[in-house]
């Protein structure tokens, strides 16, 4: 399925860490925790999110953004969709086509509904993923091998579906303890060679693998909760991250990493930060 885009609105990801170039956000409008679906949301159930706190906070990041010479595309916030800001996991693209992501929360079915508008009229090649269920948040690519999270928001049968879709590309699937969510809350990949884990969320087969691939930059259990794995790379050695990470910020800056920090702190309390809070659509 084709769409018209612009020529100014090229779609190509190929990494985690290429120079991002556009990416879609969605303002907090409506966010708060309706229906716990993750350990985050569990602790901060009773104290909720402070919504004007939360889009304040996603304005700065959104400013920020921009002020790194980054698009932004925000999406139409609907009230039916508490968790919309996290667009992360709506889609992903890989490559020059858009592949939309088969809910696997209820809570959340519909929001990619939302992103598929949004490319009416557009010049992207779109692709729907059939064979259950597959959420953009368990997807990292790094150029010819996509990882590939198997958790309770991603399905085997969905892997599957995506490894007969993308023949040329290695698909590797990862199995983590699924009370992290998604894949992009135990690893992120940084560079070819660096990589930001959690070690407590994989089995030490899957640790063992990734070890060998890359420069594994460990996180702690107290900076996992407060997403320290969930940091957004925009190139050029250029990292957003939370202040409230100190360990992870230093070991970044020790490897040469220019550390953005910017307060997410009320949109973390429903489990996501700044990879979870975009959409890159161009890397280049």
């Amino acid at each position: 399925m084709s769409i018209a885009l612009k020529r100014t609105e090229t779609v190509s990801c190929r990494s985690e860490y290429d120079s991002l170039a556009r990416v879609i956000v969605c303002e907090p409008k409506y966010m708060h925790i309706s229906e716990v679906i993750n350990e985050t949301q569990r602790h901060y159930a009773d104290q909720n999110i402070n919504k004007r706190l939360a889009a304040k906070q996603h304005r700065n990041f959104v400013r920020t953004l921009r002020a790194h010479e980054v698009e932004v595309i925000e999406l139409p916030p609907r009230q039916e969709f508490p968790e919309q800001v996290f667009t992360r996991d709506i889609g992903f693209t890989l490559d020059s086509t858009i592949f939309v992501s088969s809910m696997g929360s209820k809570i959340r079915r519909g929001e990619e509904i939302v992103l598929k508008n949004w490319l009416k009229n557009k010049n992207a090649r779109l692709r729907e993923i059939n064979g259950g269920k597959i959420e953009g948040g368990d997807v990292l690519v790094d150029k010819r091998t996509i990882y590939v999270g198997v958790s309770s928001r991603t399905a085997h049968s969905s892997i599957q579906s995506l490894r007969g879709m993308i023949p040329e590309h290695e698909v590797v699937s990862l199995p983590f303890n699924p009370k992290y969510l998604h894949l992009d809350c135990v690893l992120n990949i940084l560079s070819p060679t660096q990589a930001l884990v959690f070690p407590s969320a994989f089995r030490k087969k899957e640790l063992d693998f990734l070890a060998k691939r890359y420069d594994l930059i460990e996180v702690s259990k107290e900076e996992q909760f407060s997403l320290g794995t969930n940091v957004l790379s925009i190139g050029n050695k250029k990292v957003f991250s939370l202040p409230v990470n100190p360990q992870v910020n230093n070991n970044l800056r020790k490897r040469g990493y220019e550390v953005i920090e910017v307060d997410l702190s009320e949109i973390i309390k429903s489990g996501g930060s700044f990879r979870c809070c975009t959409m890159p659509i161009l890397r280049k």
